[in-house]
Order: structure tokens, then sequence, then C-alpha cells
């Protein structure tokens, strides 16, 4: 089995930038706040699985100051996400890790409720299955891993509607790859999302 990479997807959580849908109940800075909180929440998750390097790929770039005052864990590695759809993000960081001979487990940070026992399972399921996924409520997929690299997954892709983990459930099957996954999981992107907050979190007040 190659060794298993995690590469979180994550904005910087600044007001007007992250989780802008959730502006109208939580203001600007409260869905900041709020990013910020699920940046930190789930780099801790990644790294309590302790299944293989956890990545930060980043959007601005990981030079950029935003990111030097957030003092995030300095066991993580940083990259740049760079231009592009998330597809074509998505696609370059897959096929970098794969091409450096690691399975990658892709996953953001809107999903408080993926922890360690999720990325273990998923990390396992990519010793017996050519990918991994954990679909969400809302049409997507909090974590999608892969052994091998193949751009259908990642182009021409109706991101943030119902059909995401679908479609890709689908082109999977097209490929020939057995595909794994785990039940379904909530996301946290609308204001009658924060009701799926952690409860000790002050934010689950406004749902």
């Amino acid at each position: 089995m190659k060794p298993v990479r995690i590469v979180i997807f994550a904005k910087a959580p600044l007001p007007g930038f992250a989780k802008t849908r959730l502006i109208p109940a939580l203001g600007a800075q409260g869905a900041a706040d709020l990013a910020r909180r699920m940046l930190e929440h789930t780099l801790h998750q990644a790294l309590a699985a302790n299944v293989g390097q956890v990545e930060l790929c980043v959007t601005p770039p990981a030079v950029d100051p935003v990111w030097q005052a957030l003092r995030l864990s300095e066991l993580v590695q940083w990259s740049d996400q760079g231009e592009g759809d998330l597809g074509q993000r998505m696609a370059r960081a897959a096929q970098r890790v794969l091409d450096g001979g690691e399975s990658v487990l892709l996953i953001g940070t809107d999903c408080p409720q993926l922890g360690p026992d999720h990325l273990r399972r998923a990390s396992r399921a990519l010793g017996r299955a050519d990918a991994a996924l954990i679909p969400t409520f809302d049409g997507g997929y909090a974590l999608l891993g892969l052994n091998c690299f193949h751009p259908a997954l990642f182009t021409d892709i109706a991101w943030s509607t119902n059909t995401v983990a679908a479609e890709t459930l689908c082109r999977s099957g097209q490929l020939g790859w057995s595909v794994q996954s785990q039940p379904m999981l909530h996301d946290i992107d609308e204001p009658a999302d924060l009701k799926w907050l952690p409860k000790t979190w002050p934010e689950t007040a406004h749902a």
C-alpha cells in the first residue's frame, strides 16, 4: 500500500472572501470567524487521524501574510491552489501527489462532522479500492480519495451543485474503477446548515 497524504483545500478566513453564503446569517466577520474555526478544526482532525502527511493547499498563496497571522500547526506542509476553477485546482494537487508516489485524500474545511475515523477508513479503503468517497447531503462530497489519476473526475463538473458526488461516481464507473463510499455527512454552506455545527460552537446559536 502506498503512503497516504491528506490535502486540505482552504481559503483564507477573511471577511467577504470565505463562507460568503453564510454572511446573511452571521455577517461578514462572523462568517470569516466560522471559516477560521472550521479550518483549525479540520486541520486538527487530519493530524489526529495519523494516516500520513497533512498538506494545506491554499488561496491566496501560502506566502500571503494572512496565513502567517493564523499561526497554524508547524506539522503541515503548504502548497498553493493556483489559478482555475475548483476542478482544475483539485486536479493539479491530486496529480502532483499521485505522481509523487502517494495516495491522496482530498478534503475541504466545510464539514466539521468529518473526523479522524472517517479519514482512517478512507485511507484503509485505498488499500483495496481505486477510490474512496464520502458524500454530503447537499449532493457534493466531503472527501475524495484516489490511488490513480484521471482528469475526467475534475473536468466539466458542475461544482457546488447537487450532482457532484453522483457525477463523480458515474465517471469512476466509466473508468472501471472500484470506489468505496462511506455514509453521508453534512456540509456547512448555507444558513440552514448551521444547525449541524458542533453544539459547543457559539455559531450554533444562530441555527
